[in-house]
């Protein structure tokens, strides 16, 4: 209902501004799909896989922290800022440091040939987690807080495969102060009147699949598994639907020699109504000092190319920064582009090493 009293009045003007408008109404169009429909869009996902799939929960040696924020196309206000807390861990993972996940010994290089040859599967055991993610856009804002389980089970001396779950609530805001009327009637029935309408609680569920080893990772996911629909009035026929949003990904490692190793991977998505993304990446590393990658996303709604370059501050610190720059024919004059920061923080770790094992 906003957004079509907005294009009337966009018709009313010059051609050119109509045109802005016009995309900045498609815009905001997309982000409430988004919020409704999508999960947030991560570039460094390949660095936290975790934030799509549960499965990974506990998959290293030690507790896993990662926190990021993404500030996306800068040129439009309002446009959406997402930021996350996450954390894993092992419960009973006992191995030495042959195993999958174990830490450099002492004068062997942890990226080299050598280590990898000796690789073996850690045995069985249970991993936990959890995670708290806020996206806004304009006037819309969601929390989600959800904790997971996975358990990890040999299937080989090199193959691992984990199987997880996640559950938790969100949170859906809406902030009327936000929301620009103009000279319309501020009385719409897609938000209602009183301020208690303004807030909606829906539960979250996620599962996923994790195969890996010392050379690949193969996951697939979906959240959002309980379908449903945010309205934020008593009517049915306003709001923004709730859809599962399914994931597959993959990546292998090639050793290039003993310091540098390159990691091409991808990721599809998918979620209703026919709505898909395709990511690609490959990341560049030296040993377990710095990386650096880049990656293209095709999608329906905004596609692009990115870059990120990060570094192991020390075994307990490590940090990675994104830029990415929108191709959508019809907003990349108006979008701005996209930064994203994450930042890890690694507790545990027993035998110094840097870098993990399978999620690379």
């Amino acid at each position: 209902m906003i957004f079509l009293n907005k294009l009337k009045i966009c018709k009313n003007r010059n051609a050119s501004k109509m045109k802005f408008f016009l995309s900045l109404n498609i815009f905001m169009l997309i982000c409430v799909s988004s919020f409704g429909q999508a999960k947030p869009n991560y570039t460094q996902y390949v660095l936290n896989n975790y934030i799509l799939n549960p499965a990974i929960s506990g998959i290293e040696n030690y507790v896993d922290i990662k926190t990021s924020f993404r500030n996306q196309w800068t040129g439009i206000v309002g446009a959406p800022v997402t930021s996350y807390f996450t954390l894993h861990a092992p419960i009973g993972k006992k191995d030495d440091l042959t195993t999958a996940t174990s830490f450099e010994m002492q004068g062997v290089n942890p990226r080299g040939d050598d280590y990898w040859k000796n690789y073996e599967a850690a045995p069985a055991h249970h991993g936990v987690g959890m995670s708290v993610v806020n996206d806004k856009a304009g006037y819309i804002n969601r929390w989600t807080i959800s904790g997971s389980y996975a358990y990890h089970i040999p299937l080989s001396t090199k193959t691992t495969l984990s199987a997880g779950i996640n559950l938790g609530v969100s949170s859906i805001n809406l902030d009327r102060s936000k929301v620009y009327f103009g000279n319309l009637d501020p009385n719409d029935p897609a938000i209602g009147y009183a301020s208690n309408e303004l807030q909606k609680i829906k539960p979250e569920i996620g599962a996923g699949l994790w195969l890996y080893g010392s050379k690949y990772y193969v996951g697939a996911s979906v959240l959002n598994i309980i379908p449903g629909k945010n309205s934020f009035v008593s009517s049915l026929k306003y709001g923004n639907y709730f859809t599962p949003n399914y994931f597959a990904t993959a990546g292998y490692r090639f050793t290039l020699d003993d310091n540098f190793s390159l990691l091409p991977s991808f990721m599809y998505q998918y979620w209703e109504p026919q709505l898909s993304g395709l990511h690609v990446n490959a990341k560049l590393q030296y040993q377990d000092f710095v990386w650096v990658g880049g990656s293209y996303r095709a999608s329906n709604l905004i596609s692009g190319y990115a870059a990120f370059l990060g570094f192991n501050i020390s075994n307990t610190i490590n940090a990675s920064y994104s830029y990415e720059l929108a191709t959508t024919n019809r907003l990349k004059n108006y979008t701005g582009n996209t930064h994203e920061l994450l930042i890890g923080f690694v507790l545990g770790n027993k035998y110094g090493d840097t870098c993990p094992r399978n999620v690379w």
